[in-house]
């Protein structure tokens, strides 16, 4: 198994940060123009529990891209068909030549939150699991840059991140029924999670797990 863990880095100040993310910025605008030139597809996907700060993080790394050249993926409930065919439900959403794809939750959610809620049946979570590797290994041999990211949060930090939701007059719209089960099984999704990284997090297509608290 391979992840890259980041917990070893110690947090910044608030003005450190400041500093340091227009720096990071500049990077990946210059990351985006590399895509382009050479008509590179680029996928960068993000996973964790919700409040984890998914689409937050995405924000902060598109807010001075070039809009053109890249696309935010966030799906909802699949229907039936895209339920039964889940690897072409996002290889239709796949980037083209030249683009960045950034998915806010991915096919992985079929190794997380689908099989914590009862979502999928289990032999829908173990196809999954079976193909997911070779699938992913394809996709880089065919000349698809594959970055993943999971960004992990304490339950506490879950927690005060729920209430802020309901609280607040311009997020209570995030906060859901679901978000309070989630919470109620947070072991279970903790043994899908480490089965995941157990089984996904190979040394082509490697887990970057950040501390998002």
């Amino acid at each position: 198994m391979i992840i890259f863990d980041q917990k070893e880095y110690r947090n910044i100040t608030l003005p450190e940060y400041q500093i340091e993310k227009p720096i990071l910025q500049v990077e990946l605008l210059k990351l985006q123009e590399w895509v382009v030139a050479q008509k590179k597809r680029m996928i960068i996907l993000f996973e964790g529990r919700d409040a984890a700060g998914k689409g937050s993080t995405i924000k902060r790394f598109t807010e001075n891209l070039n809009p053109k050249n890249y696309q935010v993926i966030e799906l909802g409930i699949p229907t039936k068909s895209e339920s039964r065919y889940w690897f072409k439900r996002y290889e239709k959403r796949f980037p083209k030549p030249g683009e960045i794809t950034f998915f806010d939750r991915s096919w992985y959610t079929r190794a997380l939150i689908e099989p914590t809620m009862g979502y999928c049946k289990k032999g829908q979570y173990k196809y999954f699991m079976s193909k997911v590797v070779k699938w992913e290994e394809n996709l880089i041999k065919n000349g698809v840059i594959l970055i993943k990211f999971y960004l992990s949060v304490a339950k506490e930090k879950q927690g005060v991140r729920f209430r802020h939701r309901m609280e607040s007059p311009l997020k209570y719209w995030k906060y859901s029924p679901n978000d309070e089960m989630v919470q109620k099984k947070w072991e279970v999704f903790t043994r899908f999670k480490e089965q995941m990284f157990e089984r996904t997090s190979t040394e082509i297509s490697p887990w970057v797990v950040v501390n998002s608290n």
